[in-house]
């Protein structure tokens, strides 16, 4: 009967144990993480470096700056002929660029700026994506801005790119929010990769 008290005590102290540190004390409630847009400077007017006199979302401007870094880092990679490099998924905007028009390729900046300041947080109208869903984006059949499909190996060169972009523009690779980034572009793997 002793060895049942023991285990029945021990029990009701357990139980109470947890019970208590589940009560709903708002100040045991860690507070919840900011999106990665607001991590990245959010709502924040800053000046645009690229447009004088006007003003930008940091947020917004962070992406953009990661953006454009990120096309420096593929093209560098093409003109030096790197293994692997994506110069065959983006044929048609290098094609028009070395003509001398880069208005496509400004519509795929601003689109990509779009498209991650309105999925990672970014909530005010600027912020809108209207462009194409991944899986006809990423489909030269659908897409004549596409050069060819990409496999696993061309999307996770395209993630290093990014991590690399990041990586120039303040974001440390040891940090949550670099874990974040990449958790997002993750999740784009299935509707990109065809």
């Amino acid at each position: 009967m002793k060895k049942y008290s023991k285990l029945a005590l021990s029990a009701l102290v357990f139980g109470a144990m947890i019970f208590t540190s589940c009560s709903s004390d708002d100040d045991s409630n860690p507070p919840a993480t900011p999106s990665i847009y607001e991590r990245l400077g959010g709502t924040t007017m800053v000046a645009d470096p690229d447009n004088p006199g006007q003003m930008i979302e940091q947020g917004r401007l962070s992406y953009r700056k990661v953006v454009n870094s990120t096309v420096g880092l593929i093209v560098a990679d093409i003109q030096a002929n790197a293994s692997g490099n994506l110069g065959a998924h983006f044929a048609p905007i290098l094609g028009e660029v070395g003509a001398g028009n880069t208005t496509n390729l400004a519509i795929l900046v601003d689109n990509l700026t779009d498209f991650f300041s309105f999925n990672t947080g970014g909530t005010n109208a600027v912020n809108t994506y209207s462009g194409l869903d991944m899986v006809t984006a990423h489909n030269p059949s659908l897409n004549p801005r596409m050069g060819t499909t990409s496999s696993d190996a061309n999307y996770t060169k395209f993630v290093g790119y990014v991590g690399a972009a990041a990586n120039q523009n303040g974001v440390a690779a040891n940090t949550q929010l670099y874990a974040d980034i990449v958790a997002v572009l993750e999740s784009l793997r299935d509707p990109i990769v065809q």
